[in-house]
């Protein structure tokens, strides 16, 4: 069960973090990757890391807040590999300010990158799926699309998280008929290039063992099983589902 062998699978934000981890993880479970973000100097590394697995690995250049940037992506990834399977919408990053301090500058790059990119991605990939009447799209959110917090006023980030679930859910229900599936993942705290500082402060980790059940952090791999199985054959019939993967964190 689970095998991904034949199917294509675009990943954004594969240049690091989280989207790399899935890559390795898609890989493994055999599919053949699309893999996008601005650093084409690290695709490419990653690229020659996974294809001795037996994969066929494309890298390309893409900006997820450029409309031009991601159309250009989908038709190169449609023109060589004739289809797509799975998309996983995983680039994203944040303006760190409170809903008092934070400016209008900082306030549209996290929407752009973070919200504004999945939907983009979603119409250009989508559109190649449903000529296949076949397709997997799952989202990357964060626990804090569902929940506040008290320790980083981070107002763009918790909204930006918010609003890609419940355009999980809309997609969802649009998509249906042309058996596109849309699912969300909602990681907790897992190390990435953007979450390194804080999470190696002691105030962060005392946080996480008093507010996470697991009393630790995420650890490399732990999002992969989820999001197999949500861009898997076995899956057909789930969709518009939200799914924490955080240690427990949003269930207390």
């Amino acid at each position: 069960m689970f095998s991904l062998n034949g199917r294509v699978a675009v990943i954004t934000g594969a240049s690091s973090g989280l989207g790399k981890q899935m890559a390795k993880g898609f890989a493994n479970a055999g599919a053949n990757l699309v893999i996008l973000a601005r650093r084409f100097d690290r695709l490419q590394e990653l690229k020659r890391e996974l294809e001795p697995i037996g994969v066929r690995v494309l890298p390309i250049m893409c900006d997820v807040t450029s409309t031009d940037d991601i159309n250009n992506a989908a038709a190169i990834a449609e023109e060589v590999f004739g289809k797509v399977d799975i998309l996983v919408n995983c680039a994203g990053s944040s303006k760190d300010k409170g809903v008092l301090e934070m400016n209008d500058h900082e306030w549209d790059f996290t929407i752009a990158t973070d919200e504004t990119s999945v939907f983009k991605m979603t119409r250009a990939f989508g559109n190649i799926m449903k000529k296949n009447n076949y397709g997997r799209v799952i989202n990357i959110a964060s626990m804090y699309g569902m929940v506040g917090n008290t320790e980083i006023p981070t107002i763009a980030y918790h909204t930006s998280k918010g609003g890609v679930i419940n355009f999980t859910r809309a997609a969802a229900a649009e998509l249906a008929k042309y058996n596109i599936t849309v699912n969300c993942i909602c990681p907790g705290y897992f190390y990435t290039e953007l979450t390194t500082a804080v999470l190696d402060t002691d105030m962060f980790k005392q946080f996480a063992e008093t507010h996470v059940p697991m009393k630790r952090y995420g650890n490399e791999g732990e999002l992969n099983a989820g999001a197999i199985f949500l861009a898997s054959d076995e899956a057909s019939y789930v969709t518009g589902v939200i799914l924490p993967i955080d240690g427990g964190y949003t269930c207390v």
